[in-house]
């Protein structure tokens, strides 16, 4: 049997590579249905959940995630995509001068954090924010996104996962009544959101 044992492992690294490429980052930036849909699309991710990070409640759940922020696990392949590009891409999909909540929610659920595992992860983190200073025009003080080391995920529930494909007119509609993109616009500029943004 021990002759086969290194047979067995490469085998499911071949069938299953995702274990042993992906990495992860944990991001909060209000509603977690808006962060998902805007992060998914960007080539190289592999997929993104719904879910709540940096409380001590054990198990939280949507009725009670007190000490909890509303968040996103990024599940990326690095060969495709830097954590620079998603965290540019976050920015981009966050008002990073409101550390209150987001848009139209309010409270410490929605606040944006960045959940950093590492110093690696953690310098990327402040260059982003230095970055998303000086695109912005505006002092670094004024950048409200906090830095937190990686906590522990625990997954939404199910009817949260993918909400914007599983219904989109609510889904739509919550995200214009919310005034989500007329604030990012505002901020960011008319198409400036777009996943190309930095081969320009």
């Amino acid at each position: 049997m021990k002759y086969f044992l290194p047979l067995i492992i490469a085998f499911s690294i071949f069938i299953n590579p995702l274990n042993t490429l992906a990495e992860e980052l944990i991001l909060a930036g209000g509603c977690f249905w808006c962060l998902e849909h805007d992060l998914e699309s960007l080539k190289g991710i592999n997929f993104v959940q719904s879910g709540y990070s940096g409380g001590n409640l054990q198990n939280p759940t949507y009725e009670n995630h007190d000490g909890h922020q509303e968040v996103v696990l990024v599940n990326y392949d690095p060969k495709l995509v830097t954590l620079p590009d998603i965290l540019r891409l976050y920015f981009r999909n966050i008002d990073p001068l409101d550390g209150k909540g987001q848009f139209c929610d309010r409270g410490d659920s929605y606040r944006p954090v960045i959940f950093f595992k590492g110093a690696t992860e953690e310098s990327d983190a402040i260059n982003a924010i230095f970055s998303a200073s000086k695109e912005l025009r505006v002092p670094l003080e004024k950048i409200s996104v906090e830095l937190k080391s990686k906590d522990q995920f625990w997954l939404a529930e199910e009817y949260h996962q993918d909400f914007a494909e599983r219904n989109e007119l609510k889904y739509k509609f919550y995200r214009f009544s919310c005034g989500r993109d007329q604030r990012l616009d505002k901020l960011w500029g008319d198409n400036a959101r777009s996943t190309n943004l930095w081969n320009e």
